[in-house]
C-alpha cells in the first residue's frame, strides 16, 4: 500500500523543504498527456482570486497562474529573476531597488506586461488596503517609478535587505491593468495573470483547473500541461481519494493518522511519502479588545497552563514539535523564549498568576478554529487545549469554528476573543516570523502596536544585507512576543506531501516559502 521513498535530503536548511537525492532513479519526464491532467488534492483553498486582497493560503493558487518579479527556481534558497531579468539594489544603503523586465512579456489575455502594469499591481495593493491584506509587506515602501517600457525602481523609506523577499511573495503577483480596477477588488471569479499556468475554470471551495499558458515567459520548467487542483475539507475523504486513484498528490492537510499510516504501511509501493524540516506553524492569537483575552494575567495564565508535548503527541503523533518561540527552529535567532520563562505546564503557577492580578473566579474563554484550512486534526488540537485549561480549574472554554473563507473575515472584524492561526512562510527569514504580526497593518487584522518592534529592531535588522548578523534584534524581538503573550506558539510542523507512485517531482515541488510549484509534477514513464 506504501513505499517510502528512503533517499531524502534536506536542501539548504533555511529553505525548509526536502529533496531526493540525484541518482534515486533515472526518469524521463515525457508527457503526461495521455493520462490527463495531474490531479493535486488540498485542504488550503484560496479565500480570494485578488492579490490585492490575500495574505494567506490563496498565494498556493496564485504562485501558479500569477508572476512575480522575482521567485524561486527549484533548489533557490534566495530570490532569483522570473518576470524581471535582474533586480538589484542601486544604492549602498540599500533604499533603491531596480528591475528589469523580460523582453516581450505578456499576460494571458494577449495584453503586453510592462513596467507600468508591476507598478500599478503594487500601488493598487496600498490603495485598496483591505484589512489584514498584503499592504502590510510594504511597510518600507515610499514609491514605485516605472522608467519606459521596461525598468521598475522602488524607492524605499528606509533600508530593508528583505525587500527582495518580498517582492518574489504572490502577493505581489503582477495584474493586468486593464482587467483589475485600481481602488477595488475583482470579484467575477476570473484571472488575467502571466504566470505558468491560466486558470481555466474556478469552482470556489471544490476545483481549479488549470492549463499551460502559452503566453508565459519565465524561470518555471513545466513538466506538465495540465493540474487540477481539488479542495477539500475532510483530510481523511482526501485521503481516501488519493488511495482511491482519484488524485495523484495530497498536500497541505494531511493528518497525523493519515501520515502515520502512510509511513507504516509499505507493501505493495502504490503510494509515497516525501516528507521534510519545515518551518510552518501554529499559534493562538489573543484578541486585546475582549474584556478576558485582553487582560495579561489570562493570556500568561493559558501560556502556563498548555502543554506543547501532549498536543504533538497525542494529537499529532510525534509528527510535529513543540515550538516555543513565533521564530521556528532552522532560522536565525531561533529562542525557546517561553519555555524559558514559563518552564513546564503548571496550573498552579498560573493561578497564582491570577490571583495575583485580582482574578480568583473562572476564566470563560470562547476559543476559535477553522474546520478546513489545516486539516482534519486541528479540531482535535482545540479539543486537547479545551480540556487542558479546563481540567486546570482555571478556565472555561467554549469552542467555536468556521470554515476558513468566514473564519478569515471573523478574526479581520475582530469578532473572536482567541483564535488559531497557522503560519507558512512568506519567505525563509526571522523577519517573516515577527513583522508580519505587529504594527497596525498586520496579517492577523488585529492592531498590535509593539513600538520598539516595529521603529527599533525591524529597522536595524533590515539595514543588514548579511542576515546572519541580526541575531541580537530577533532575540530581543521574540522576548517582547513573550512577555506580552498576545501570540501563544504552539508546534513547528514538517512537510508532507503524499502521492501515487508514478508520481514524479514531488520532492522537488515546494519552494522555500513550502508553495507548491504545480509545473514539477510529472507521470514516470520510464524506469
Amino acid at each position: 500500500m506504501f513505499n517510502r521513498n528512503r533517499c531524502l535530503r534536506k536542501v539548504a536548511a533555511i529553505a525548509s523543504m526536502s529533496s531526493l537525492v540525484a541518482g534515486c532513479g533515472v526518469l524521463s519526464s515525457g508527457s503526461s498527456d495521455d493520462k490527463g491532467p495531474i490531479v493535486v488534492g488540498t485542504t488550503s483553498a484560496p479565500s480570494t482570486l485578488d492579490p490585492a486582497a490575500s495574505w494567506d493560503s490563496s498565494w498556493e493558487l496564485f504562485r501558479n497562474i500569477y508572476q512575480t518579479l522575482l521567485s524561486y527556481p527549484t533548489g533557490a534558497t534566495s530570490p532569483q529573476p522570473d518576470a524581471a531579468d535582474n533586480c538589484r539594489f542601486t544604492d549602498r544603503s540599500n533604499t533603491t531597488y531596480s528591475c528589469q523586465l523580460r523582453d516581450g512579456l505578456k499576460f494571458s489575455d494577449g495584453h503586453a506586461l510592462d513596467a507600468e502594469a508591476v507598478k500599478y499591481s503594487i500601488d493598487r495593493i496600498r490603495t485598496i488596503k483591505v484589512n489584514g491584506g498584503p499592504e502590510g509587506l510594504l511597510g518600507s515602501l515610499d514609491r514605485v517609478q516605472a522608467l519606459g517600457d521596461r525598468e521598475v525602481v522602488f524607492h524605499l523609506n528606509k533600508p530593508d535587505a528583505t525587500f527582495p523577499f518580498v517582492l518574489a511573495t504572490p502577493a505581489m503577483s503582477i495584474v493586468d491593468p486593464e482587467e483589475y480596477p485600481a481602488d477595488s477588488l475583482r470579484k467575477d471569479g476570473k484571472v488575467f495573470g502571466s504566470g505558468p499556468y491560466t486558470l481555466r475554470s474556478y469552482q470556489d471551495g471544490q476545483k481549479a483547473v488549470l492549463a499551460k499558458n502559452g503566453n508565459y515567459k519565465g524561470y518555471a520548467d513545466r513538466k506538465n500541461s495540465a493540474v487540477t487542483i481539488r479542495y477539500f475539507q475532510d483530510s481523511a475523504e482526501m485521503v481516501r481519494e488519493l488511495r482511491a486513484g482519484n488524485l495523484d498528490v495530497a498536500f497541505r492537510g494531511l493528518n497525523a493518522d493519515d501520515i502515520v499510516n502512510l509511513q507504516r504501511h509499505d507493501n505493495d509501493g502504490a503510494l509515497q511519502l516525501v516528507d521534510g524540516a519545515g518551518t510552518e506553524i501554529n499559534y493562538l492569537v489573543f484578541n486585546p479588545k475582549d474584556s478576558w483575552a485582553g487582560k495579561l494575567a489570562v493570556r500568561q495564565a493559558v501560556a502556563q497552563v498548555i502543554d506543547r508535548g501532549a498536543i504533538a503527541h497525542k494529537v499529532y503523533k510525534d509528527t510535529v514539535e513543540p515550538l516555543y518561540s513565533m521564530v521556528p527552529k532552522g532560522l536565525t535567532g531561533h529562542t525557546t523564549g517561553f519555555f524559558d520563562d514559563y518552564g513546564s505546564p503548571s496550573p498552579a503557577r498560573a493561578r497564582k498568576i491570577l490571583t495575583e492580578a485580582g482574578i480568583t473566579q473562572r476564566v470563560p474563554l470562547t476559543l476559535w478554529y477553522t474546520t478546513d484550512r489545516y486539516g482534519s486534526s486541528t479540531k482535535l488540537e482545540f479539543e486537547e487545549i479545551k480540556r487542558q485549561l479546563d481540567d486546570s480549574g482555571l478556565f472555561t472554554v467554549t469552542l467555536e469554528s468556521r470554515p476558513w473563507k468566514t473564519y478569515v473575515t471573523g478574526y479581520q472584524n475582530g469578532e473572536y476573543p482567541v483564535f488559531g492561526r497557522g503560519w507558512f512562510p512568506d519567505f525563509p527569514d526571522p523577519d517573516n516570523f515577527i513583522a508580519p504580526f505587529v504594527g497596525a497593518q498586520n496579517a492577523l487584522g488585529t492592531p498590535y502596536p509593539a513600538p520598539e518592534i516595529t521603529s527599533k529592531l525591524l529597522p536595524q535588522s533590515r539595514s543588514e544585507s548579511n542576515r546572519a548578523e541580526v541575531v541580537k534584534e530577533f532575540e530581543r524581538a521574540q522576548q517582547i512576543l513573550v512577555n506580552d503573550a498576545r501570540l501563544l506558539p504552539i508546534w513547528q510542523g514538517r512537510q508532507y506531501v503524499a502521492a501515487s507512485d508514478d508520481i514524479s517531482g514531488a520532492e522537488r515541488a515546494l519552494d522555500p516559502s513550502t508553495i507548491m510549484m504545480m509545473w514539477a509534477l510529472y507521470r514516470k514513464t520510464s524506469w
